[in-house]
């Protein structure tokens, strides 16, 4: 029986994560789950799972948790250091599935117990990929991502001999706009940048997805995860959702991996790794499915693509300000202060005009993304006023 932890339990990923863990009891006993504020669907999962621990990060929540958990024998705690504390408990596998750079000091302090950590979130990698990947040397622990492309990469990739793969293939699914023009993409509203056409996610990663910044983060990552040539990591456009990501060999073979557009499916991998689950999700009909289409992505009108690429070029710093600015952006774009294609192009001033020196540490980190944000909300203001 594994240990787990999750943090970012009642986000969408955490409450996949949960689905799994509770569907195996004999595999899984839960040590700690967090989450930012949600009290009531925090307290229900510790009570279902019967953790060891339940956390908020927002402190002001700690007394409504204390009651929805009185007379439980679960203990509770409040606070972002009570997040990172609940990090190093040591489970056997932790889930980091924080959303934003909130999540980025409990993942490393995950990272330095040893154990699995799987990651859910974007930024630890994007934003302090070196630290982390570094912190997981040092400390003996796995990484395994959670994320459908790079999770069907890794289930690919032959990391005895890396020299033998010719590429890597990232899928996207294009998102909403696929197919819009320019001058309908300045016309989306929040409600229809949300309405992924294939997964069931939350609003911050349904844009990213829109404008396809999501597949540019996911560029990065795939840098730090896999021994290659960040210049041999291609995107393509796949509708269908399918056939998650690729890897090409020298030889000429091409191996991917096919799933349904279910979270619950790398997830069930990465919990189970080397090992195998069950989940619950229906075998793929490949004679009704029928097709399978590609194209290359519009880098006109996704232009978030050539901004990760060119962030992942420059390297140093220029990552954790892509990833900062965009978060600014999207808020901003979610709460109708600004269009659909200002959030790209926020982000494009905010890297032209600002290059710290790479970051050392987590809190050098911390003030980058800091600054970042502060800039990107004058630009707000500016395209506002």
């Amino acid at each position: 029986m594994r240990t787990v932890t999750i943090l970012g339990a009642t986000g969408s990923v955490g409450t996949s994560t949960l689905d799994l863990v509770e569907r195996a009891p004999d595999r899984f006993r839960v040590r700690a789950l967090t989450a930012n504020c949600d009290v009531g669907k925090l307290a229900a999962a510790a009570i279902r799972t019967h953790a060891e621990l339940a956390v908020v990060a927002d402190e002001r929540c700690l007394p409504d948790l204390d009651r929805a958990l009185a007379g439980t024998g679960i203990a509770v705690a409040g606070g972002a250091q009570a997040v990172c504390d609940a990090a190093a408990l040591g489970a056997d596998v932790t889930m980091g599935a924080i959303v934003g750079c909130a999540g980025l000091a409990s993942t490393m302090a995950a990272i330095e117990c040893g154990g699995t950590v799987i990651l859910a979130n974007k930024e630890p990698l994007v934003s302090a990929g070196d630290l982390v990947t570094a912190a997981a040397r040092a400390h003996g622990a796995t990484i395994l991502p959670a994320d459908s492309e790079h999770n069907a990469v890794f289930q690919c990739f032959d990391f005895a001999r890396p020299d033998r793969v010719r590429r890597i293939v990232l899928t996207a699914s294009g998102g909403p706009f696929r197919d819009w023009s320019l001058d309908a993409m300045a016309q989306v509203t929040p409600a229809q940048a949300v309405a992924h056409p294939n997964w069931s996610m939350g609003a911050k990663i349904s844009v990213d997805s829109a404008t396809m910044m999501n597949k540019g983060l996911e560029l990065i990552e795939a840098a730090r995860l896999f021994p290659i040539d960040p210049a041999r990591i291609e995107i393509v456009v796949h509708p269908q959702s399918v056939i998650h990501s690729m890897v090409d060999y020298v030889d000429g073979s091409m191996l991917a991996q096919l799933g349904p557009s279910d979270m619950r499916v790398p997830i069930a991998h990465c919990l189970a790794w080397p090992d195998r689950m069950a989940t619950p999700m229906e075998a793929l009909d490949l004679v009704k499915l029928g097709r399978l289409d590609f194209e290359a992505p519009d880098p006109v009108r996704f232009h978030a693509l050539a901004l990760a690429r060119a962030a992942l070029d420059a390297g140093g710093a220029a990552p954790a300000i892509l990833n900062a600015a965009n978060e600014v952006a999207v808020a901003a774009f979610l709460a109708g202060r600004i269009g659909f294609l200002e959030i790209a192009a926020i982000v494009d001033d905010i890297l032209q005009g600002y290059g710290p020196a790479a970051p050392e540490t987590l809190d050098a980190v911390f003030a980058i993304d800091a600054e970042a944000r502060r800039r990107a909300g004058e630009r707000v203001e500016d395209c506002v006023s």
